[in-house]
């Protein structure tokens, strides 16, 4: 999407559909003469930020009773003038007033073409444009509160600083270049080397960190996983405190994914119910058992299930046989005893350090869920530092790291400054294109277009 900021935009920014009040909004240079052209009211030498009542007529058919709200530019969201005429929620005359700005000399905004002329005016740069999608589609207070801090500039500063310290140090390296003949150097290699260290700490704990961010984003999985009647369905069942999974005695029923979704403590987990893994000679079992162990590779908990009734031994030989078919060593494993309200000798749980309960009777889950809640916590504090929650935006860090550990080995080689300065302007591109100082049109299109139309 390229921008075309010449022409005057409109769109519906209130959800589609009927409701009590529809909110369409107006942006461009000739925002206020259109806008006029319909309404009772002359608005041209209204002070910025003030309300109008009045209406909206084709010719003399009285359309609707408005409120419209004035933004002179540049203090409006896109920075340009900008009214939002807010009126009463019917679909008819939602449509017959976007029709009548139509027809006045207005364009349908794309998709996000809001957001992107606000971008595009400085009103914010590319990483807080993005935080606004999430902010929108965020479901659960975690996840509203990491969009609101990146919309807020908190990871853009920390983007910001890093490409400072850089900007300097290249430009030093740069200078060293000009005077080549004369073998000088303005850039302190010690001095260098440390901001190197300093830069590439701070790029790993931002990269560290989107395995958090990610999950509290599009929620925490967390996949169940056991023997054949080890009580799977029924504990997924008592979470979501509703028959999701079928329950049976005959082992072997799941055979297929159940999963669903509930909040917790303003955060946002999926928990799975996978297949019983044990040998079997059943072609569709060993389909789901695959399927339950791959999304055990993909999960951040384990709740390791088991009967509490088995033999401690054989407990323990089919979980390391399950470990050994993932290939992250890194996912939490929660061990669960289930149906210890059968179990006559508790004592013999003593040597294993699992949680005890009985998802039948509900026993001991507040005990489970808090263990859960504690190490989904333990990742990372969203209070306190920056957390990444954007693919690009980890993709673009990744890269950008790399680039300052080729400039690391390029110092401790001895490599030439015209070198070593392109490994820095290759880090400093990687850095300027979260932030969109380093953009393109393909770029911002794919960005931008994922936004509602009104935004």
């Amino acid at each position: 999407m390229i921008l075309d900021s010449t022409d005057t935009i409109c769109a519906l920014s209130t959800a589609n559909g009927m409701g009590a009040i529809a909110v369409i909004r107006v942006s461009g240079s000739d925002a206020f003469s259109i806008v006029s052209s319909v309404f009772s009211k002359e608005i041209v030498n209204q002070q910025s930020h003030t309300a109008h009542f009045g209406t909206i007529k084709e010719g003399k058919e009285l359309i609707d009773e408005v409120l419209i709200t004035v933004f002179k530019n540049p203090a409006s969201f896109t920075g340009e003038d900008v009214i939002e005429i807010a009126c009463h929620g019917s679909v008819y005359i939602q449509q017959q007033i976007l029709k009548l700005l139509l027809s006045n000399g207005c364009r349908l905004a794309k998709a996000g073409e809001f957001s992107m002329r606000a971008f595009a005016n400085g009103k914010f740069d590319l990483s807080q444009a993005e935080a606004i999608s999430d902010l929108i589609s965020s479901t659960t207070e975690a996840s509203h509160k990491l969009a609101m801090q990146q919309m807020r500039g908190g990871f853009s500063d920390e983007i910001n600083l890093l490409r400072e310290e850089l900007v300097n140090f290249a430009s030093l390296i740069e200078l060293e270049l000009d005077f080549s003949e004369e073998d000088v150097e303005f850039a302190d290699r010690t001095q260098l080397n440390e901001l190197l260290e300093r830069i590439s700490i701070k790029l790993r704990s931002l990269i560290d960190s989107f395995s958090y961010g990610n999950v509290i984003k599009n929620g925490v999985p967390i996949s169940i996983i056991g023997a054949p009647n080890s009580g799977k369905s029924t504990l997924l069942n008592k979470f979501l405190k509703e028959e999701k999974a079928i329950v049976s005695n005959i082992a072997g029923t799941t055979r297929d994914i159940v999963e669903d979704e509930i909040v917790i403590e303003g955060i946002k987990y999926r928990f799975i119910d996978t297949a019983g893994i044990r040998d079997t000679e059943n072609e569709i079992e060993k389909m789901g058992i695959q399927r339950a162990i791959e999304k055990a590779g993909k999960s951040a908990i384990i709740l390791y299930l088991f009967d509490a009734s088995e033999e401690l031994d054989k407990v323990k030989q089919e979980f390391e046989l399950l470990k050994s078919q993932l290939t992250d060593d890194t996912i939490d494993v929660i061990w669960v005893a289930n149906k210890i309200d059968l179990l006559e000798d508790k004592s013999k749980l003593s040597g294993i350090d699992c949680i005890k309960i009985s998802a039948s009777e509900g026993e001991n889950l507040e005990e489970l869920t808090h263990k859960i809640i504690e190490i989904t916590n333990s990742k990372q504090s969203q209070e306190q530092q920056v957390v990444v929650t954007n693919v690009r935006h980890f993709e673009a860090l990744t890269k950008a790291n790399e680039a300052i550990q080729q400039v690391t080995n390029a110092l401790e080689m001895g490599i030439p400054g015209d070198l070593v300065a392109i490994d820095i302007r290759q880090a400093l591109h990687f850095l300027g294109e979260i932030t969109g100082e380093i953009s393109t049109d393909e770029l911002l299109g794919n960005i931008f277009s994922k936004f509602c139309i009104g935004k």
